[in-house]
Order: C-alpha cells, then sequence, then structure tokens
C-alpha cells in the first residue's frame, strides 16, 4: 500500500468543479486525460484519481515523457531484453509491467514521438507489448492517467500526435484551472506554505500577512500558478525573518535586487508605467525617433500592468490588434516571465 496523495488545496468554485469531476471518474477503468499549465497540480489530480480507485492498494507509478530521450523511455516504459542495445548488459523490467494492476502517470504526454505513441496505443487497446528486443507478447492491467499543458488536437492536427490515440485517451478530460481563476484560494495556500516552511526552518510561529502582502498576491498573474505562489512564500517568509510583525513585502520577482520595496509588479515596471504619463520635451532640439520608442515602450509596460499582463486585453486598452501588440512587445523585448499567463 502506498502513502496517501498529498491534500489539494482550496475550495473556489473552478477547484472544486474540477476535483469533483476528478473523483466521479475514479472509480471507471478508462482512461483519463489532465490538462492544465504548469504548476497546477496535474500531478496531484493523477494521485487523487489513483487512490479513489479500486486500485488504490497497487502501484501508482509517473513517468515524464518530457524529461527522458526517445531511446530511453520506450526502455523505461515496455523494458528491454538483454542485448537489445549497446550497454544493455541485462533484462529491465519497465514501467508498464511494474504499474500492473495499478496506475501509470504520463505527464507531458505531447513530448512522445509518434513511433513510441503507436505502442502505447496499443497497450491501452489490448493490454498487451513486448520490450524492446524482445519476441514474447506481454499482458498487463494498467490505468493509463495522462497529463499535458500542450494543444493535442492542434498537435494532432499537424500530424504530430496521432488521433487514434486522443479519441482513445480522452474517455474524459479534466481541465484543472490555473491560479489566475482562483483567487480565493490564494490566501489559503499562502497560508499552508508559509506554516509549513516556518515549521521546516524551526521557527516559534508564523506571524501572518499584512492586507497589503495578501493584496499583491492577489494581483499577480502567477504564470508558473500554485508551485510559483510556493517559491514567493517561502522566499517572501526566509527575507522577512523570524518576525513578530505580518510579513508586509512579498518578493514576486527574485531578479529584482532591490529591497524595502511593496509591488505587485516588478519596480522597473511601476516606474517605466509612471514615466508614461510624462509630458513631451519642452525645448529643442529633440531626437523625435528615440522619444516615440521611449514613449511608445512606456505605454505598452502601462497597458499590460494595467490589465494584469493580458496582451489581449492590453492590446484592446491600446487601439491595437493582438499581432499589433505582440509585435511591439517582441520590439522592446518586454520580459516573457511576465507574460506567460496570457499564452
Amino acid at each position: 500500500m502506498q502513502a496517501q496523495p498529498q491534500t489539494i488545496i482550496g475550495q473556489s468554485p473552478a477547484l472544486s468543479a474540477a476535483l469533483d469531476h476528478l473523483s466521479t471518474l475514479a472509480a471507471i477503468n478508462r482512461p483519463v486525460l489532465i490538462l492544465g499549465e504548469r504548476g497546477t497540480g496535474k500531478e496531484l489530480g493523477a494521485e487523487r484519481l489513483h487512490f479513489l480507485s479500486p486500485r488504490w492498494a497497487n502501484t501508482l507509478i509517473k513517468v515524464n515523457c518530457g524529461a527522458i530521450t526517445e531511446t530511453l523511455l520506450e526502455s523505461e516504459l515496455f523494458g528491454h531484453e538483454a542485448g537489445a542495445f549497446t550497454g544493455a548488459t541485462k533484462q529491465h523490467i519497465g514501467r508498464f509491467e511494474r504499474a500492473d494492476g495499478g496506475t501509470l502517470f504520463l505527464d507531458e504526454l505531447g513530448a512522445m514521438s509518434l513511433r513510441l505513441q503507436e505502442k502505447l496505443l496499443r497497450l491501452i487497446e489490448y493490454g498487451e507489448f513486448e520490450r524492446v528486443g524482445g519476441r514474447k507478447t506481454l499482458q498487463v492491467d494498467v490505468r493509463v492517467v495522462a497529463a499535458t499543458n500542450a494543444d493535442l488536437p492542434e498537435l494532432a492536427d499537424r500530424g504530430e500526435f496521432r488521433w487514434d490515440l486522443l479519441d482513445r485517451l480522452t474517455f474524459d478530460v479534466v481541465r484543472l484551472p490555473p491560479l489566475r481563476e482562483r483567487p480565493d484560494d490564494i490566501e489559503e495556500l499562502a497560508t499552508h506554505f508559509a506554516i509549513r516552511f516556518t515549521a521546516e526552518l524551526s521557527w516559534a510561529f508564523f506571524s501572518g500577512f499584512s492586507d497589503a502582502s495578501l493584496e499583491s498576491l492577489v494581483k499577480h498573474p502567477w504564470p508558473g500558478n500554485v508551485r510559483e505562489l510556493k517559491n514567493v512564500i517561502e522566499r517572501s517568509l526566509y527575507r522577512w525573518g523570524p518576525q513578530e510583525t505580518p510579513i508586509d513585502r512579498m518578493i514576486l520577482n527574485p531578479f529584482d535586487t532591490s529591497s524595502g520595496i511593496h509591488r505587485s509588479q516588478p519596480k522597473a515596471v511601476a516606474e517605466s508605467s509612471s514615466q508614461a504619463q510624462q509630458a513631451p520635451p519642452a525645448q529643442l532640439p529633440v531626437d523625435l525617433r528615440v522619444w516615440l520608442h521611449d514613449a511608445e515602450h512606456q505605454w505598452l509596460l502601462r497597458a499590460l500592468r494595467a490589465t494584469s499582463f493580458s496582451q489581449k486585453l492590453a492590446a484592446n486598452q491600446l487601439g491595437l490588434s493582438y499581432d499589433q501588440i505582440r509585435n511591439l512587445i517582441k520590439k522592446h523585448k518586454v520580459n516573457s516571465r511576465l507574460l506567460r499567463a496570457s499564452e
């Protein structure tokens, strides 16, 4: 029997709907595809499916398909016989065999090659496969749960993902909401991470958050979702130290080396948006091209900041098309980290 899964924290309507969806799918022995941005908890969703299912007492095995080369991934999933390739000195039991009777979680499924997709399709269809270099057909009973942040139908349209595999995997699809769609959960998550980190540091107690720091957390777009929030809380708590006063400064951007500045966006953005309201130079001569370039940059940053870095909304604020604002972002080299939440 395996340890129980980590608790998925939050009570927002968006998260509750996704968790209820997962719970209803747990009992049925069919593949499930979990969609979500990075850091939304897709692995925790797979754990929930497994531990609520009749397979809960058997093995849950996880594989990140994007972190392993094609050759190694094939061997990891299906195993290999001794002598199958250079360096294969003994038989290797793959993860499908080890997960027999349980669940196999395939993360970053969109990175899997077409050749391996074909082998995966056969296994899901018939429960059959051969080890690399083997001739014997093996049979396993494994529930496949897959996850990705890629657009698999688009990949299938481009011929980069098999439509038949996609059809087989999507008995049902569960979408985990990004953190920006569940602002009501941010304080609960932040407090959970802070208390846990306080205990790890052996500090006496957690002093809480100020209203201003909580407001900055809610306003942040969270391109890295819950994983990013955890890092922000731990970083901010450690820099604040074991004080008795609530944390009043969130270190959202670790690359900003300034200290003692409370902000919901990086300092450079705040300064640039303030400068955007400056009037043109009062005297000539002036390099008009440079001035227009700077003004364009400042208004771009101001619009992005006002819309929590949503490119679509910022384009509307500036009277531009989506393609036009994308060109401006590229032209002015706006920090791509701030834009990931809108892609």
